[in-house]
């Protein structure tokens, strides 16, 4: 058995390590880097900086062939052996999981368990219901699937092929109860997902919020949304994230854009943007965006499916650079309630931006205000002593 990480801390109501802990972290890395990736990443280097000792396990679905992923569905993970041997070898007390499908499974947390560990889900997105993660299709939301049940996936082939579609949801039928029995606790990154989970199915009882964080020296000092000459949207140039909303926004509002990412919506949203003032930049590394971020006056976030803590928005506030963003998911929980817009409401993004972009002392103003909210909020001692309180139960 894992031993006893923590104690309660008094008078702070979370858990304090009475003792360094070992943690193993599982990653199924996506096709396309995002940003899971970068929260696994930040949240070992965390755990390091604090004395923890850290084993990363991951597999990677690049290059990875239908029938690997397709066994690996339907069977709940493949090479299970590989984690309870991780487990044994560094004496993990905690095996944090991240995505699990395809190659790691309801098994590997199983195997984890057997071998000694408590076991934490790190939910990111709603993977654990829905084939393609984001719960979006036809415009809005989709929260057809729940539960263990999982045809409507199939029916509505939202994973593109049948054959692929029927994978997925077989898959996703079979493990569901399994990851529930072997999950100590599942976190997820804000209100409206811990609720909208438990409506889906996730048992109440064992969720935990823990938002992103943001690392000490990513802060800036001020805020100088004041001097900013471009409005920025940001991310993968896919058609859930509403970039076409962005660049009809900016046109209405004669706002210079600045777009960022690189993805399948691109050509469609460069004929949006035909003979408006609409820059694309390509995919930018974190350092190139950073310096990109540095120069805008306001950023956009005009998600419309239902994002949890997307580091658009965080990187941005803790930059001191305001954000209007959409009424969706977790997103109005990072926000003012002036800075939260309907997600389908065009002329209402338009009228924010155009009103924002006309009054520089209220963008640094909403910037500065912004910034020490995230401080607050987003610091990375936050962030461990909530992490540590999901570690000791």
């Amino acid at each position: 058995m894992a031993r006893d990480v923590g104690t309660i801390a008094p008078g702070t109501g979370a858990t304090a390590p009475s003792e360094p802990v070992r943690v193993l972290i599982l990653h199924n890395n996506y096709r396309a880097r995002g940003g899971e990736e970068r929260a696994v990443a930040s949240i070992a280097t965390l755990l390091r900086a604090r004395g923890h000792s850290v084993e990363l396990l991951e597999r990677s679905s690049t290059q990875l062939s239908k029938w690997r992923a397709a066994r690996g569905m339907l069977e709940g993970g493949v090479d299970s052996d590989q984690v309870s041997d991780a487990v044994r070898r560094t004496r993990a007390d905690v095996v944090h999981a991240h995505n699990l499908h395809p190659l790691f499974g309801w098994r590997a947390l199983a195997a984890a368990r057997a071998a000694g560990a408590q076991t934490i889900l790190h939910l990111h997105n709603f993977r654990l219901f829905c084939a393609i993660a984001v719960a979006y299709r036809d415009g809005g939301p989709c929260f057809r699937c729940s539960g263990a049940n999982s045809a409507a996936g199939v029916r509505l082939r939202c994973r593109g092929s049948l054959a692929e579609a029927a994978v997925y949801g077989a898959g996703l039928h079979r493990q569901h109860p399994r990851l529930l029995d072997n999950t100590d606790r599942f976190i997820v990154l804000s209100e409206a997902t811990c609720a909208r989970m438990r409506q889906l199915g996730l048992p109440a009882q064992r969720a935990r919020v823990l938002r992103n964080f943001i690392p000490a020296d990513a802060f800036a000092g001020a805020s100088a949304a004041d001097q900013g000459s471009y409005a920025l949207v940001a991310g993968r140039l896919v058609e859930y994230k509403g970039f076409d909303t962005a660049i009809a926004a900016a046109r209405a509002a004669a706002v210079p854009l600045v777009v960022a990412g690189e993805g399948p919506d691109e050509s469609r949203l460069r004929a949006l943007a035909a003979g408006a003032d609409v820059r694309f930049t390509g995919w930018l590394d974190q350092a190139r965006l950073a310096e990109v971020r540095a120069g805008a006056g306001i950023v956009l976030v005009p998600s419309r499916c239902e994002e949890q803590c997307p580091y658009a928005v965080l990187d941005a506030i803790s930059t001191g650079v305001p954000v209007l963003g959409s009424d969706r998911g977790g997103i109005p929980e990072l926000l003012p309630s002036p800075s939260v817009l309907p997600a389908d409401n065009r002329q209402a993004w338009a009228r924010a931006l155009g009103e924002l972009w006309r009054a520089p002392a209220a963008r640094r103003d909403r910037g500065e205000q912004a910034l020490a909210r995230a401080r607050d909020w987003l610091s990375a001692e936050r962030y461990y002593t909530g992490l540590m309180g999901v570690y000791g139960g």
